[in-house]
């Protein structure tokens, strides 16, 4: 079965129990069943299911092996959280493509240096990386450059295919950037992305939010503000904030916006207008607005014995999300330390 045929509404963590509607052109009319996966078969559609489809998720988590003082911090954060929300960040699920050096794959791309965009999606070690795929790394990095030899002691695959045509073109760094596979460079441009948005939201939490009321967060590619305790004007301005999905397309007019994407973008190298990739353009930047802040709805929360761990609490929690908001963010805020919630 091709990729190409399969249609689906995201991509789901891998270590959670998920469902999601899936459609398969031409696919089979019956229920598969393998290894952590079960496919039930329930009808015909005339158009494949896509992003756009889901409305939300609904979540149950349970949280485990609480002390009395953890159990006590994260109901009072659920009574906070259920009247000012939640920051809207992008989760460490957004940054899996980046790897040791901390350096984006999108950074150098914008920039046109596709020798160390190339580099880094080929090279650069990863704490998700296979055996194999730390071996073919470690190979690549040694020996970068040496595309006949390269070729020669390196097994079959993806890697390998792009050594090969280095070894006919070997300085063309630029199209053998292009025939990486389109979904993944798609999300070496959301990463990106994804970070320059948390940066800038960091930023707009900074400056509405009084600094007794923010209390850091490590997670992502660096640790960003988290907000307890708002006042009414604040929770207002918050619940009706959107920022813009960030890239060299969108227009600014000049302003504290602007300003922000100016700084956070410095950090790069890189400025509002040079947000882009020239080639190849079959991969670009997403256009839209996000929400500053998510509320979870029918937020429910029931507190009891661990059964799996002597003296310890366990925190069962029912709610739901708008599309694109992470439940891990939610947890985040109710399991690290802030301040006191009455402050």
């Amino acid at each position: 079965m091709a990729r190409q045929q399969v249609s689906y509404g995201g991509l789901k963590d891998r270590h959670a129990i998920t469902e999601q509607f899936v459609t398969i052109k031409n696919g089979p009319r019956n229920d598969q069943s393998q290894t952590n996966l079960e496919l039930n078969y329930l009808g015909q559609t005339d158009r494949p299911f896509e992003a756009g489809d889901n409305t939300g998720n609904h979540f149950e988590i349970v949280m485990r092996s609480l002390s009395d003082e953890e159990l006590t911090h994260a109901t009072a954060a659920i009574n906070d959280v259920a009247i000012n929300g939640v920051p809207n960040y992008f989760d460490d699920q957004r940054f899996g493509s980046l790897g040791q050096s901390g350096e984006f794959i999108a950074v150098p791309w914008c920039r046109g240096d596709y020798e160390r965009a190339l580099w880094l999606a080929l090279a650069d070690p990863n704490e998700h990386d296979r055996p194999n795929d730390r071996d073919e790394k470690q190979l690549l990095r040694d020996r970068w450059g040496d595309w006949p030899g390269l070729k020669a002691d390196m097994p079959r695959g993806s890697r390998r295919s792009i050594v090969t045509f280095l070894v006919d073109h070997p300085t063309d760094f630029r199209r053998a950037l292009a025939l990486m596979r389109l979904d993944l460079r798609g999300l070496w441009l959301s990463a990106f992305q994804s970070a320059v948005w948390n940066r800038l939201l960091a930023e707009s939490l900074s400056d509405l939010c009084c600094p007794e009321q923010l209390f850091d967060v490590a997670f992502g590619e660096r640790p960003a503000p988290f907000f307890h305790s708002l006042d009414e004007s604040q929770r207002q301005e918050l619940g009706s904030l959107q920022l813009p999905l960030p890239s060299g397309r969108l227009k600014l007019d000049a302003g504290s916006l602007f300003d922000r994407l100016q700084r956070v973008l410095a950090e790069f190298g890189l400025e509002p207008r040079t947000m882009r990739v020239k080639y190849p353009r079959d991969a670009f930047f997403s256009k839209g607005q996000r929400a500053a802040v998510f509320l979870p709805t029918n937020l429910q929360h029931q507190s009891d014995r661990d059964e799996l761990y002597d003296d310890r609490h366990k925190l069962i929690l029912s709610f739901e999300l708008p599309r694109g908001s992470y439940a891990t963010i939610l947890i985040k805020r109710l399991t690290d330390t802030a301040p006191p919630e009455t402050a």
